[in-house]
């Protein structure tokens, strides 16, 4: 066979040979070729030395090998697997608070300039188009690189996202965190091993697919917590640093046949299964023809409605934003309540002093109380904004550009239109914010707050400004009900947790232990009977 193949290669070089020999390309094609591969050649270093020496961005400190060329980050992050941000934090080290990280953008590591990049509305704040297929999604919020056309997709979802509409959800939180509960109980008398990061993905990916669609999956009630959601964020993390340097591969991904996705990404095939029979329900609805819907609080209601202008009424976008909002949803909070409990369980002061602090509104462990009582209470909210802190969560640098104004840092001006970031990751484990950084450490909200010092300025979670994440408040919420009623309720043994299911060395948008998923691994030690 592979004769037969070669054979037949070697007839077609005989034949061009032989046609060019025809027309003396020998002589005249060649010397073309040779042409043209110098003009390139001299092409690219006239290019690197424009970047390294007469670039706008000449002037920032950085190595020059990021300076001139993306192969720099791509090494970091496509060969390493999802170093870079890692390798962001070696370049300050050595050169400094400013530095520029690749041809076209710079990263500043000083907390205090973070509100500056990440500017309230008022001042005009983009996205990077270069970087905004990292996500995956064009068609969502979060890959809209236009101040305006953000502003208005935001638009039709700031109500459904406010804190009186979240509060109206309260019901059916509260109901599913006591299903989990119930769960946790039968844990408890089995005697087994959880991974609490499944649990608590199970728990928020009920309340978030109930609010996207009206219809929770149920994950729940599954015996080991179906893990689809998480199965499709890991997915989605796998590609996310290919998609930024190869854009074209989110429009081939999507042509692929549904049982070809299947086998290569089971977990987003499953989540987008699900999702086409909720399309075929709110078909008619985005055609402009009126349907019953399938709850109360759900997010199709309100990207569907007949009064939005057909363009943002597509089923892909109304995909895209689903998608995005279920594994944000999903993972961000999942993580918070998976930290906090590994960290209060760890530290037995920390325990203690909330659970004591719980019993004045929680008399009972089977006690329930509205959220905003539980809002009032000043050491539960520290624990959960330290959860947050070190959750590990989006860590990705996210470049934030300013199309017409210049913004400066110490004496470094940033041209109009430079891509700028400040990674949540260096924010959250500022040693001048947050001393001893790598420590759980809930005092150090409520000694702030004694200060009159506005700490949570610098939890940056769900980022700042305009773009910052709308669901915050739906966070809160199932922060708020969980951590209470299961400190309220158990104590947890958290010993078959290693630091390596934890530690954080990899950044695939989210942050990523050396191997697999981050895990904390959990027995039910004991139920508390008053």
């Amino acid at each position: 066979m592979a004769t037969g193949i070669s054979s037949i290669i070697l007839s077609h070089v005989k034949l061009s040979y032989t046609k060019f020999s025809d027309v003396e390309l020998s002589h005249f094609g060649w010397s073309h070729i040779s042409s043209i591969l110098l003009g390139v050649i001299t092409l690219l270093v006239f290019r690197t030395f424009y970047r390294v020496y007469f670039h706008p961005l000449s002037k920032i400190p950085g190595p020059k090998l990021a300076a001139a060329t993306h192969l720099y980050e791509f090494y970091y992050d496509i060969i390493c697997g999802g170093r870079f941000l890692f390798q962001i934090e070696k370049l300050h080290k050595k050169y400094g608070p400013i530095v520029r990280v690749s041809p076209r953008e710079v990263h500043v590591i000083d907390s205090t300039f973070y509100h500056e990049i990440y500017a309230p509305n008022t001042r005009r704040r983009e996205k990077d188009p270069k970087f905004v297929p990292t996500f995956g999604v064009p068609y969502s919020m979060v890959a809209t690189v236009d101040h305006e056309l953000h502003r208005f997709r935001r638009g039709l979802l700031n109500d459904f996202f406010s804190k009186r509409s979240i509060h109206s959800l309260s019901p059916f939180v509260q109901e599913r965190v006591q299903k989990l509960v119930e769960r946790f109980q039968a844990i408890h008398q089995e005697n087994r091993t959880v991974d609490l990061c499944s649990a608590f993905a199970a728990l928020t990916s009920d309340v978030i697919t109930y609010y996207c669609y009206g219809k929770s999956w149920s994950f729940l009630e599954d015996k080991d917590f179906r893990s689809d959601v998480r199965d499709a964020t890991e997915d989605f993390a796998q590609f996310s640093h290919y998609h930024r340097f190869f854009p074209w591969l989110n429009g081939l991904m999507r042509a692929i046949p549904p049982q070809v996705m299947a086998k290569l990404m089971p977990g987003k095939a499953a989540l987008f299964e699900f999702q086409k029979s909720i399309f075929h329900h709110f078909s008619a609805t985005i055609q402009g023809r009126t349907i019953p819907l399938t709850g109360d609080h759900n997010m199709f209601a309100a990207l569907t409605d007949p009064k939005i202008p057909p363009s943002e009424r597509t089923l892909s976008r109304i995909q895209d934003e689903a998608f995005t909002f279920i594994i944000a949803g999903t993972e961000t909070t999942m993580r918070a309540l998976s930290y906090a409990m590994y960290y209060t369980t760890l530290d037995t002061s920390v325990r203690e002093k909330l659970r004591n602090e719980l019993k004045q509104i929680l008399p009972t462990p089977t006690s329930t109380v509205p959220c905003w009582e539980l809002e009032r209470l000043p050491y539960l909210t520290a624990v959960l904004n330290e959860s947050l802190r070190m959750s590990n969560a989006p860590i990705i640098r996210l470049p934030r550009v300013a199309p017409d104004e210049a913004l400066r840092y110490k004496e470094h001006v940033i041209p109009p239109g430079t891509p700028i970031s400040t990674a949540t990751y260096f924010v959250h484990r500022d040693p001048k914010i947050f001393p001893d950084p790598e420590r759980f450490e809930p005092e150090r909200w409520i000694r702030a707050a004694e200060k009159g010092e506005n700490l949570t300025k610098y939890l940056v979670t769900f980022t700042k400004g305009s773009r910052a994440c709308i669901g915050m408040n739906l966070a809160y919420l199932e922060l708020y009900l969980s951590v209470a009623y299961l400190t309220r309720r158990f104590d947890f043994d958290v010993s078959a947790t290693k630091v390596e299911d934890i530690t954080i060395t990899r950044e695939k948008v989210l942050g990523y232990p050396e191997k697999g998923r981050v895990a904390i691994f959990a027995k039910v030690d004991s139920e508390m009977s008053e």
